[in-house]
């Protein structure tokens, strides 16, 4: 896929465009700030303004590497547009999928590197993220809460680089998912989302700029999905 812009600059939320192609209920503009979906984060919710109208964002679609932005009712749009992020909910999946990273980076340690085998954010401030963690305690899991928090606290600086794929896949531990890994840009490059002295991972999804950022998180839930699975649910505290 194109490298998104939201990927190097997620606090932009409004960016002025051309359209390049267009056809009735979908837009391929020159450049956008939304983020389409994928990795477990949601896709952004947004709005596109043009002379005389606006429409808001009903989904997104990738054909030959390329993200079109779909209107509803068939909507057909050209010229020179403002396509522009909802900021509450791009808020709300930047702190979700920064906390599971920190989540994350604290099972991989604490428990012999397992591997992430699923995730899902969602609109109401919960997420969650299976790891493969056969014979895991539970109680072990739980307890990680205090130190996520701790971290949160911290204010550990969050920021971005791009390695090659055969430099990801060559370090240890910096592909997570058991079974599926971001797509690399159309340079062969992999995103990398490293936070500070904690952390470093392949990601292609939003993020804060450090995790003092995001509002404090509860762990809701754990629950045993089938013989090796551990799935950990949390949530944004005052949500």
């Amino acid at each position: 896929m194109t490298r998104l812009f939201c990927q190097d600059n997620p606090e932009i939320l409004r960016l002025d465009a051309q359209v390049l192609k267009s056809r009735p209920g979908a837009v391929l503009l020159s450049r956008h700030p939304f983020y389409p979906g994928g990795g477990g984060q949601l896709p952004d919710r947004g709005v596109v303004r043009w002379q005389g109208g606006e429409a808001p964002v009903a989904g997104f679609s990738e054909e030959g590497g390329l993200v079109w932005v779909q209107v509803p009712g068939g909507t057909e749009i050209t010229g020179e547009v403002q396509a522009e992020v909802e900021p509450v909910f791009r808020q709300l999946m930047r702190e979700l999928h920064t906390d599971l990273h920190v989540l994350n980076a604290l099972v991989f340690r604490d428990f012999d590197g397992a591997l992430v085998t699923g995730v899902q954010m969602n609109d109401d401030g919960t997420a969650r993220i299976d790891f493969d963690l056969p014979g895991a305690d539970n109680d072990r899991l739980r307890a990680l809460e205090a130190e996520l928090n701790d971290v949160v606290a911290q204010d550990l600086r969050v920021e971005t680089s791009y390695v090659s794929v055969t430099a990801a896949h060559g370090e240890q531990g910096l592909l997570r998912s058991r079974s599926v890994a971001p797509p690399p840009s159309p340079e062969g490059l992999v995103r990398i989302v490293e936070i500070a002295g904690l952390d470093r991972q392949a990601c292609g999804g939003t993020h804060l700029p450090s995790t003092g950022a995001s509002r404090p998180v509860r762990i809701l839930k754990i629950e045993n999905k089938g013989r090796s699975n551990r799935r950990v649910r949390i949530g944004l505290q005052g949500l």
